[in-house]
């Protein structure tokens, strides 16, 4: 029987706990191996990573004694939510409070729990600049994952708290850029000009993940934040354009202008648009790429990161 201890990924078949789970399971010298927890073992992409080695789980986030029993026995857990699913903050937050009392029924050793600001801190509900959702937050994926914070602290459970940020793979679905008009390539978002916004490969949340659980007398009860870059919308827009030989421009759309195209979400991504943009000096600054890079050495950045998944960009 292997020696290994045990790490719990919740989300394995998603994007963030499918990288996590992969990190694991590439690296023979970590000491650990992987439980997949899914609602679906028989999901093709649960096969896959029972196929790389996982002993893959049945779990659901609104069937806590299946994630109590799928945290049984485990050294530690990657842990994180998709409001995406459902989008909506109290299922959200319901979803943290099982993660939660499952970890400390467990007894895990060391959590790293994906997670976000709370918008509040910042910009208090009070202030008019952008609408308030859901009856009592700004960007509602944001604030409900750092409600959860206070959660796992209170609870004693012991926790690195990862604060993620926006995906370079954004820039692959619903953000690519769109021929406009007059022919051009355009990458439109609602961002001023100027204004930073950080990104990430997906995959790089897992990787630096995996180092955190390897050195838990360092990073337990600490808060690190992630990125690969920090650019403008235009920086980006110039990367793409280098990567596939074309040139990209960036249009900015004020931020009430997107929130009223009636796209899906537009609400939640315009707050959250906003959000780093008014405040891109303090998300930026909780994420300093040398500190993070001191952890995870191949953190990719954006222009290595489209360089490889250029072709991957839809054609327009």
């Amino acid at each position: 029987m292997s020696e290994n201890k045990v790490i719990a990924v919740a989300g394995a078949t998603g994007a963030q706990g499918g990288g996590a789970a992969r990190a694991i399971l590439a690296d023979p010298d970590s000491g650990f191996t992987v439980r997949a927890l899914t609602r679906d073992p028989a999901s093709s992409a649960a096969k896959e990573l029972a196929a790389l080695g996982a002993e893959v789980v049945r779990a659901d986030f609104y069937d806590e004694p299946s994630v109590r029993e799928a945290f049984e026995g485990a050294y530690g857990a990657f842990l994180v939510t998709n409001f995406w699913a459902h989008g909506s903050a109290a299922k959200e937050i319901q979803e943290a409070q099982t993660l939660v009392r499952a970890a400390k029924a467990a007894g895990l050793k060391h959590v790293v729990w994906s997670t976000l600001e709370d918008t509040r801190e910042l910009l208090p509900l009070d202030d008019a600049r952008m609408p308030v959702l859901q009856g009592k937050y700004n960007v509602p994926h944001f604030d409900v994952k750092g409600e959860a914070n206070d959660l796992f602290r209170r609870a004693g459970v012991p926790t690195t708290f990862l604060n993620t940020t926006f995906f370079y793979q954004g820039f692959l679905t619903t953000l690519a850029p769109e021929r406009a008009e007059d022919g051009v390539l355009t990458l439109t978002l609602p961002l001023e000009d100027g204004k930073l916004l950080s990104g990430v490969d997906v995959n790089d949340i897992g990787r630096t993940a995996l180092a955190l659980l390897e050195r838990p007398e360092h990073f337990i009860g600490e808060t690190v934040g992630l990125a690969g870059d920090h650019l403008t919308g235009a920086q980006y827009a110039q990367l793409i354009g280098e990567a596939i030989g074309e040139p990209v421009r960036f249009r900015s759309v004020p931020y009430d202008v997107f929130r009223s195209l009636g796209v899906p979400a537009g609400d939640e991504i315009g707050n959250m648009f906003q959000y780093y943009g008014d405040f891109d000096q303090e998300f930026t600054g909780a994420r300093d790429l040398a500190a993070i890079r001191a952890i995870h050495p191949e953190l990719k950045s954006f222009a290595t990161w489209i360089a490889e998944n250029a072709a991957a960009l839809p054609a327009r």
